[in-house]
């Protein structure tokens, strides 16, 4: 390999049909710089493959015979290996859908599957990847960038499974602002607060903490200070 060239990205695929696998194996290794280091067919079995490899890359079904592939997600977050998961499958649930989001998989995939679809997730990866690696600081510009990659297919694979969402409330700014209660903690989060973690405007930010207000997940308190008009802090409930 030439000494200035990137080692190729290791891949792992888990999923139970063989004869998906193999095309999932097809189209990976039609791409420049991934390489098939292992396949599994099961949850235990992609446990033993992750602890051995350690891939950069996993394609997961979510179905699996022993487990869901949330599970394998949430195991792969525990035991902290350096590894990425892209979702390939049918499954449309928003729950699914959530807890993918939550466990930073990059994409999430629907069947049936195209050549087009894959290669077009492994080239946002790909960049994704070097971004990441050639830089120990991002401008603003490129964390937008990879942002709306990595978040923008697993929001369109949420607003597709079927769940209702009113007017002016997109799914993955959704995320966004949720992830941003979640990290302040018990004390809560203002409109302000949630404008300066996330980037959107402050009346974005207040209408969709009064969305979730509405949905019965966040509470609103008013809290009065000793100068102006009073705040209003929002509080996840229990």
């Amino acid at each position: 390999m030439n000494p200035n060239q990137e080692p190729p990205i290791e891949v792992l695929i888990v999923e139970d049909d063989l004869r998906i696998a193999e095309i999932h194996r097809r189209f990976t290794e039609k791409n420049e710089g991934f390489r098939i280091v292992a396949t599994a067919s099961t949850g235990e079995e992609a446990k033993d493959w992750l602890s051995v490899v350690k891939p950069n890359l996993v394609l997961l079904d979510v179905y699996l015979p022993d487990m869901l592939g949330i599970d394998l997600v949430r195991f792969i977050r525990s035991e902290n290996f350096d590894t990425d998961i892209i979702m390939i499958t049918a499954a449309s649930e928003t729950d699914v859908v959530k807890h993918a989001m939550h466990g930073g998989v990059f994409d999430f995939i629907m069947k049936p599957l195209t050549y087009e679809r894959f290669k077009s997730s492994l080239d946002r990866y790909r960049e994704a990847r070097a971004h990441l690696r050639g830089s120990t600081r991002l401008s603003s510009e490129q964390i937008e960038r990879l942002w709306q990659g990595t978040g923008a297919a697993t929001g369109a694979a949420l607003r597709e499974s079927g769940e209702a969402m009113p007017k002016g409330i997109d799914p993955l700014t959704l995320e966004k602002v949720m992830e941003s209660i979640r990290l302040s903690g018990p004390e809560g989060v203002t409109a302000e607060s949630v404008s300066g973690n996330t980037g959107l405007s402050r009346s974005t930010s207040r209408r969709y903490l009064e969305y979730l207000v509405s949905q019965k997940r966040l509470a609103a308190q008013l809290n009065y200070g000793t100068i102006g008009r009073p705040e209003r802090r929002y509080v996840a409930k229990p």
